[in-house]
């Protein structure tokens, strides 16, 4: 497979023969999206989303029918936007967003993106129920260093720490880590076999970055996630 490679957004506009302003916010969508990364010198090269497979098979529909009237109420009970995620492999993709009619600013739809499990709050969420031989051979294996994921001993120790606070805690908080401007706060869904099915997060824009920490949405937020674990049992 050939390696995606694009120095910048003129570059982009070259190849693909449209205006350069054109080509920025193809880019950025991208970016957005998880289909493309810009590393330390601003270049564009693949993103995550290029490497995790579209998932619709009959448990994420399922899921899908569970969760979502939870999801609603979810994000008008904490006036924000809410998500479902689901983990595949070292990346996390969103399967459905509900925004909160009641907020003048919002994070945004992000269904279908993609995003590093070990960045996002869902993500650690679910990260944090594997035992740590599953997660040494998704971030010290040769595939991970193939996937640019690899942790080198005393990275993934301290890791591994950080992920036993969030199983402690049962919450995971991303502030800014994938997206600047947006801060997010997550649960995972546990499976009737008592693994990660899924991860709720509650997303919100970096002026309202105090809601994250408020007891009573956090409180819902487990709600929420308990709610769906009940609706998997009872449809299983």
């Amino acid at each position: 497979q050939r390696q995606m490679c694009i120095r910048d957004s003129s570059d982009a506009a070259a190849q693909l023969e449209v205006a350069p302003s054109t080509a920025h916010r193809i880019m950025q969508m991208l970016v957005y999206r998880g289909f493309a990364v810009q590393d330390d010198s601003r270049m564009y090269r693949p993103g995550p989303g290029l490497l995790a497979p579209v998932t619709d098979d009959v448990p994420h529909r399922r899921l899908r029918s569970v969760a979502q009237p939870i999801l609603e109420l979810l994000a008008q009970r904490v006036g924000e936007t809410a998500n479902l995620q689901v983990r595949v492999g070292t990346t996390v993709r969103f399967l459905s967003t509900v925004e909160a009619t009641n907020a003048v600013v919002q994070v945004g739809d992000r269904r279908g993106a993609v995003l590093e499990a070990s960045a996002a709050s869902g993500g650690l969420a679910l990260l944090s129920l594997m035992d740590e031989a599953d997660l040494a051979r998704l971030y010290c294996s040769s595939t991970a260093r193939s996937l640019g994921v690899h942790m080198e001993e005393q990275r993934f120790a301290g890791f591994v720490r950080s992920l036993k606070w969030v199983r402690d805690m049962g919450l995971a908080v991303n502030r800014e880590r994938t997206e600047n401007g947006v801060i997010a706060l997550g649960a995972a869904v546990r499976a009737p076999s008592g693994e990660g099915a899924a991860a709720v997060t509650i997303s919100v824009p970096q002026m309202r970055a105090h809601v994250v920490d408020d007891v009573q949405v956090r409180r819902a937020l487990l709600q929420a996630c308990g709610d769906i674990e009940a609706g998997l049992a009872e449809s299983r």
